[in-house]
C-alpha cells in the first residue's frame, strides 16, 4: 500500500452522504466563505442604486402605510388600542424576514450554478449566507419600529412590551430555519420544473395574506370561522401573532399553537435538508 493511502484525509469528497447531513464541522471550517457571502449579500444587492439601503426602510414603511390606509381606514379592520399603522408594522416587519428568506433561498442552485460547477465547499453556506445577511436586514427594520414605538408610546398610545419578549430571538429563528427549508424544498424542485419560479412570488403574496399579517388572529375566527382554518393550519400565523404580542400586548399567545409551530418548522427544514443534499449531486446536468 502506497504511502498515500496511508495518511488521513483532512476533507473527503463523495457523492454518498447521509439522508439527514448537516455537518456543522464542515460548515464552521468554511466559516470565512459564510462571511463573505453574507457580505456579498448585504453589499450587492443594492449597488449602484439611489438611495441604496434606505430601501430596506421605505419597503415595510410604505407598505404598512397601505395596509393602514386599505385594511384599517377603508375595511375598518380593528386593532384595539394598538395604533394601527404600528400593528401592521410590526407584522409586515417580522414577515419581511420570511419573505426575503424564503424568495432569495428559493433560486439557490440556478444563481450560483457557475459557482457550484467550479468549486467545492459546502453548498448549504450558500442558502445560509441568506438566512443571516437578511437578519441584518431585519435588525435594520426592527430599529424602525422601535423609533416609531417610542413616538406612540410617548403620545399616549396603549401598548406595551410582554414580559416574554426575552423569547422574541427564538421566534425569530423559527421564522429564518421555516424560510430556510421552503426554500431548499422549492430551489430544488426548481431545478426540474423550471416554471415553478413564476409561481413563488405568487404564492408568496397569497401565503402573506392567510399569515395574520394585517389583522389579529381573532378578527378572523370571529368574522369568518368557516375559513379560519386556513390560518390556523399556517404556522407563520401563529409566529406573527406572538410575535405582536411580544411587542404590543395585542393578541393572544397560543402554546400549542407555538408547539404545532415548531414541529412543522422543524419538519420542513429537515425535509428542505434531505432534498437539498439529493439534488446538489445532479442538478448540474439539469440547471
Amino acid at each position: 500500500m502506497s504511502k498515500l493511502e496511508d495518511e488521513d484525509w483532512l476533507y473527503t469528497i463523495s457523492s454518498k452522504r447521509k439522508l439527514i447531513d448537516f455537518n456543522f464541522a464542515e460548515i464552521w471550517r468554511y466559516r470565512d466563505l459564510l462571511m463573505l457571502f453574507v457580505k456579498r449579500d448585504v453589499v450587492t444587492v443594492y449597488k449602484q442604486t439611489i438611495l441604496g439601503p434606505l430601501w430596506y426602510l421605505i419597503q415595510p414603511l410604505f407598505t404598512a402605510l397601505t395596509f393602514t390606509l386599505i385594511f384599517n381606514k377603508v375595511a375598518n379592520i380593528e386593532t384595539g388600542t394598538v395604533p394601527p399603522f404600528l400593528f401592521n408594522l410590526a407584522g409586515v416587519s417580522i414577515w419581511n424576514y420570511f419573505n426575503t428568506c424564503l424568495t432569495a433561498t428559493s433560486d439557490t442552485f440556478k444563481t450560483n450554478a457557475a459557482i457550484f460547477g467550479k468549486v467545492y465547499f459546502p453548498r448549504i453556506i450558500v442558502p445560509l449566507s441568506i438566512i443571516i445577511s437578511n437578519l441584518m436586514k431585519f435588525g435594520i427594520q426592527l430599529l424602525i419600529f422601535i423609533a416609531f414605538y417610542i413616538y406612540y408610546y410617548l403620545n399616549g398610545a396603549d401598548i406595551h412590551i410582554s414580559n416574554s419578549i426575552v423569547f422574541f430571538p427564538v421566534i425569530v429563528m423559527l421564522m429564518g430555519i421555516l424560510g430556510l427549508g421552503m426554500g431548499m424544498i422549492i430551489s430544488s424542485m426548481v431545478t426540474k420544473y423550471r416554471d415553478l419560479k413564476f409561481l413563488v412570488g405568487f404564492g408568496v403574496q397569497l401565503l402573506m395574506y392567510v399569515s395574520a399579517v394585517m389583522y389579529p388572529l381573532a378578527l378572523m375566527r370571529e368574522k369568518l370561522p368557516k375559513i379560519a382554518w386556513i390560518v390556523e393550519y399556517n404556522p407563520l400565523a401563529y409566529i406573527i401573532e406572538t410575535a405582536r404580542y411580544m411587542l404590543l400586548g395585542t393578541g393572544t399567545i397560543s402554546w400549542s399553537g407555538i408547539v404545532y409551530t415548531v414541529a412543522v418548522t422543524i419538519i420542513i427544514f429537515l425535509l428542505g435538508i434531505i432534498i437539498f443534499n439529493r439534488t446538489e449531486k445532479t442538478f448540474i446536468d439539469t440547471v
